[in-house]
């Protein structure tokens, strides 16, 4: 039992680490959930376009995540190891990196927006709701772009300072951005205080807003507390980063980079099968998605644990201990997905009425957020091995087990069911949420092996 459950000390030292981070995305969860409602509030049309706009920006989110994903596994053994030299080069890597893929981004979107807004329009609907669902999700996306840059920023600090052990600072940062567009979203959508009710534009200005906010915070205080975030002290003074270590982390960043990508992909064109169910599916998704988003912060938070303790360990040297704390945090990462899985299905029935939408939408949401609810527990279990693999360097075994699993198994039996099954919507999502089972125990197959325990720095 010593190997799947620790002491008081271990979890003592794991709540210390999670906390902050399950505050942070908790509270950002919960008022993205809030901005979701308020748009609800005003329309389905204007729902679906910002959920589809949003599906977009999410392979971006992805994007970036692998990008400082890539780097950080180095920045976790560099700050195990106590080298500060190479803390400061991963993170001016990511900085660089990051604004590039941000630059990208905005030119995307802002040419070929439309085309692929397109992509989830094609299920059932009448031409006026598709075209006026069209008309807010480009309206949405022509503000949101213009946050792609502090984004991208502000994962690359939050990300460092992470796994350099501290949560709190990034916790800080994106409270503050959380209050800021709770309050420029409620003043700006329903055009309070004597502003001007802008709708889905107001949400978009309100985030864009919070994203500056976030990283100005982050980025003063981070110099200011120089002392204690040593890696930051001569960190703009050039570009350089080492050739070898770009080399490292392109051997084992770039996989996983891809691998964020094409899972994001994955997903989005999982969701884009859903669509063709009808548009009221997108609307429903809409709100699973949502809702499960701040369910899921709590085995969320256990997997970036995972990467900073096991990555640490690994980077000093000790293997076993390294070992040990990947299996007692994916067993406690279960019964965390247990618990919770079984609350979101409770709340499932009481959700969709904070909508201001059709029956029929209610309906499918609530069904689906129940078999979501009772799918927490096998997600729980594959995010938790995930982030362990990744901590020893093993990206591309991740890349098998994570995309590889939504491209080769999830996408074709959704696209099979969808066309040529006849079935509706519910038990297609039940099919496709089942076969987390695969994808679960095909993680813990590879964490028992027990080769992915390596260090990487030198």
């Amino acid at each position: 039992m010593n190997k799947f459950f620790g002491d008081k000390k271990f979890y003592k030292r794991i709540m210390a680490l999670i906390l902050p981070i399950m505050i942070q995305n908790g509270i950002t969860n919960f008022v993205n959930m809030l901005d979701n409602i308020m748009v609800g509030r005003v329309g389905t049309a204007e729902m679906t376009g910002v959920a589809v706009a949003n599906q977009l920006l999410f392979v971006f989110n992805l994007c970036i995540f692998g990008a400082v994903s890539g780097a950080g596994i180095f920045g976790a053994q560099f700050y195990g190891k106590n080298d500060q030299n190479g803390v400061r080069y991963t993170f001016r890597f990511k900085m660089i990196f990051s604004s590039v893929l941000a630059v990208g981004a905005m030119l995307l979107f802002n040419f070929y927006g439309e085309n692929l807004i397109m992509l989830y329009l094609k299920g059932e609907g009448t031409p006026e709701e598709i075209a006026a669902t069209l008309s807010f999700a480009k309206k949405y996306m022509a503000v949101m772009i213009w946050g792609l840059l502090p984004f991208s920023w502000a994962q690359s600090y939050s990300s460092t300072l992470r796994e350099c052990g501290k949560t709190v600072l990034p916790m800080i940062g994106g409270v503050s951005a959380v209050v800021v567009n709770l309050i420029g979203n409620t003043v700006l959508i329903f055009g309070l205080l004597g502003a001007p009710r802008l709708s889905v534009v107001g949400a978009a200005i309100a985030t864009v807003a919070s994203r500056y906010v976030e990283v100005a915070i982050i980025a003063v205080w981070t110099r200011i507390k120089s002392k204690d975030n040593p890696f930051i002290v001569g960190a703009y003074r050039s570009f350089k980063v080492p050739t070898e270590l770009i080399k490292q982390i392109a051997i084992k960043g770039l996989p996983l980079m891809a691998n964020e990508v094409l899972w994001a992909m994955g997903i989005a064109t999982v969701n884009q099968c859903y669509s063709r169910c009808g548009i009221q599916v997108v609307s429903a998704n809409n709100i699973v998605q949502t809702f499960w988003n701040v369910f899921a912060v709590a085995f969320m938070a256990i997997g970036v644990a995972i990467g900073i303790v096991v990555g640490q360990q690994l980077g000093a040297g000790d293997t076993k201990e390294a070992k040990l704390s990947a299996s007692r945090l994916i067993t406690f990462s279960v019964i965390v997905g247990l618990a919770v899985g079984i609350a979101f299905a409770v709340a499932a029935i009481w959700i969709p009425n904070f909508y201001n939408t059709e029956e029929s939408v209610k309906r499918t949401a609530t069904a689906m957020m129940q078999i979501a609810g009772l799918a927490m527990p096998l997600d729980a279990c594959a995010h938790a091995t995930y982030f362990t693999l990744r901590s020893g360097g093993k990206t591309f075994i991740t890349f098998v087990f994570d995309s590889g699993y939504v491209w080769l198994i999830n996408i074709p039996v959704a696209l099979s069911l969808v066309n040529f099954s006849g079935l509706t919507i519910i038990p297609i999502y039940l099919i496709c949420q089942l076969l987390l089972i695969f994808k679960a125990a095909l993680g813990i197959i590879f964490v028992a092996k027990g080769s992915w325990a390596k260090q990487i720095v030198s």
